[in-house]
């Protein structure tokens, strides 16, 4: 046995989404941090489709960015076209979506990790995570040698006993190329309960064998709707070789790539039908649970029988590859029926498949085992992040990471949690879903899960958030200061509009006609403030009578928030408490009464008696 002369304070096991993160908020705050992964080549990969963001990802990503994480920064640096989401509707609705050169993405995600301070690399499998009296201090690889650290964050992705299924073939791998972890068989020796998902992808093709002449072609937004509020500083590095800055020179334009629409028919869906009998998910193969909101093309053709066909979006994998990926027909049927359904697609008639469609089954733990913080219950100073929490999707993962990261530091330093509420962000409703609920299907983030929306936007998600994550040191003092004066132009603004009138009305009332818009208002007026504070500006004033109803509905719900729950209370000493709900306390052991409150199967009134058992033990302990 071999140990690893240099012992860390966060040790990351996993380079993916969740775990680049990970390591990087833990090493921004100090720590020393080691990560680990199989293949030191696929740091920051993007396994499915190269694109970031889409309806409520984009608003986390948005918010991982106004907490000093990476993935907006890395998105504008790599993109190939870049979208907003939903523009002519409402402002909680609209979300930002690129499409990424998948390969420049990876290495510039990589590029980062390796530069950074405070982080070292170590390419491994790990076999087994070291624990002593219930708290973890490090892990064992394949090759017996272990690493010793403070706080472990896992964030194995599907790799977790993956198996990977293209029709009634199958063979082991978390992604496709690539070898399993049997970490999990760790975890259920260590007591933890372990589940299976299932996720999906489609085939790829080669762009020489498309004809986009008979696909509807889709362009990007100009200007160009990038992600990152500090956009402005990629490429500043001499050495960002990765990188093209075209936001440094407002002369200097990257053109954007087109994606393509064509879609299935009635010859598709017969042929897909036809071989149901070969589908791993319907032949019985595959058992685990799927992402609803993401179907397979057999279940569209099945549970949509009566739509005559679907939408195919065609594209491009990177600039400098032929490689586009086919989203919209994510399927595992054998190879030869991908072949045979696909040309029969308008424009795929002689396509040719690079790679094909494939199902993933993988190990997961339910994360109702973990506190809102992403420590597990179980182990002290052990950490999940991402798809091991039953989530879909590289956004969720990225979240997840940062946070977990972001704990673990807090933990070894002595510190608080840093948690964040449900009306203050995407990422704080998404977390305390997962620990609070649970999840019997991977785990999507939609606009519809929040409360809050209006409150939580894509556009203020820096206002929501870098004041305080700089308060706990998550972000550079250059952001702050940036996010600084930004708030206080808005705060200029703001007053300026209160006493300005214009068309014989005062400026705030003119905002809130449906009509109006900050673009119809006289040059000079508009020239006060930048264009990327105006639609905020407006926003704020036009919605003023919603935003305040949602933040008196904040202000009622916090005392629930803030009463906290004792983490060692015995729920059978609390008497009319039905027994079920005591169960669910016990298994969930809730933190405050709101969380109480959102446990399923938990009823106003099994809250109210746990709020008047407080009340009544804590007078008796002030007396």
């Amino acid at each position: 046995m071999f140990r690893y002369p240099k012992e860390y304070d966060v040790l990351v096991i996993g380079a993916g989404h969740a775990g680049v993160e990970a390591a990087l908020a833990a090493s921004r705050l100090g720590c020393s941090v080691a990560m680990l992964t199989q293949n030191l080549d696929t740091i920051g990969a993007m396994s499915c489709n190269p694109a970031i963001g889409g309806l409520a990802k984009g608003h986390m990503v948005r918010e991982i960015d106004a907490l000093g994480g990476a993935m907006a920064l890395n998105t504008d640096a790599t993109a190939i076209q870049f979208r907003m989401l939903n523009a002519a509707k409402g402002p909680s609705v609209r979300a930002p979506r690129a499409q990424c050169d998948k390969k420049a993405y990876q290495f510039r995600m990589k590029w980062l990790i390796e530069g950074q301070e405070n982080l070292d690399l170590h390419q491994g499998n790990v076999a087994e995570i070291l624990v002593k009296n219930d708290k973890v201090y490090g892990v064992r690889t394949s090759l017996q040698m272990e690493i010793i650290a403070k706080s472990v964050i896992l964030s194995a992705g599907t790799f977790m006993r993956g198996l990977m299924h293209v029709g009634l073939k199958n063979e082991k791998g978390g992604r496709m190329g690539d070898a399993i972890s049997t970490v999990s068989d760790s975890l259920k020796h260590l007591g933890f309960e372990v589940e299976r998902f299932k996720t999906g992808t489609p085939c790829r093709i080669n762009a020489r064998s498309i004809d986009l002449s008979k696909c509807e072609r889709q362009d990007g937004d100009e200007p160009a709707p990038k992600f990152s509020y500090m956009a402005h500083t990629i490429g500043r590095k001499a050495d960002d070789i990765f990188t093209l800055n075209p936001w440094a020179d407002p002369a200097f334009h990257v053109e954007q790539v087109p994606c393509w629409i064509t879609y299935t028919n009635p010859q598709t869906h017969t042929i897909i039908g036809d071989n149901l009998h070969q589908s791993p998910m319907y032949a019985g193969k595959i058992e685990s649970v799927g992402p609803r909101y993401c179907p397979s093309i057999e279940d569209k053709v099945v549970k949509f029988a009566e739509k005559e066909r679907h939408q195919v979006f065609i594209e491009p994998e990177g600039r400098h590859t032929l490689e586009c990926y086919i989203n919209g027909v994510s399927t595992s049927l054998p190879y030869e029926v991908q072949l045979d359904f696909m040309r029969t697609i308008p424009g795929l008639e002689h396509c040719e498949i690079i790679r094909p469609g494939y199902a993933v089954e993988y190990d997961y733990c339910p994360p109702t085992q973990l506190l809102p913080n992403l420590e597990t219950k179980l182990i002290e100073n052990l950490f999940f992040a991402g798809q091991i929490n039953g989530t879909s999707g590289y956004e969720e993962a990225a979240a997840q990471g940062l946070m977990a990261g972001a704990n673990a530091a807090f933990k070894v330093r002595g510190e608080s949690p840093y948690i964040l509420g449900r009306d203050e962000s995407y990422i704080g409703v998404m977390i305390d879903d997962l620990v609070t609920k649970g999840c019997n299907e991977p785990y999507r983030m939609f606009t519809s899960r929040a409360e809050y929306r209006l409150l939580l936007r894509q556009d203020n998600s820096d206002l929501r958030l870098t004041p305080r994550a700089a308060e706990r040191g998550l972000v550079s003092e250059e952001r702050k200061h940036f996010t600084e004066d930004k708030m206080a132009s808005i705060a200029e603004a703001s007053a300026f509009i209160k006493e300005t009138t214009y068309q014989s009305t005062r400026l705030d009332k003119w905002f809130r006609r449906a009509e109006n818009s900050w673009q119809d208002l006289p040059q000079e007026i508009r020239d006060k403030w930048s264009e990327a504070l105006w639609p905020i500006i407006e926003t704020d004033f036009k919605y003023a009578g919603h935003l305040e109803r949602q933040q008196k509905q904040v202000e009622r719900l916090s005392k629930m928030e803030h009463k906290k729950i004792p983490a060692d209370l015995d729920y059978e000493n609390i008497s009319g408490l039905k027994r079920e709900a005591k169960q669910s306390f016990a298994t969930i052991r809730p933190q405050t009464l709101g969380q109480a409150g959102r446990i399923a199967g938990i009823t106003p009134a099994d809250v109210t008696l746990l709020s008047i058992w407080l009340d009544k033990n804590k007078k008796e302990a002030d007396v």
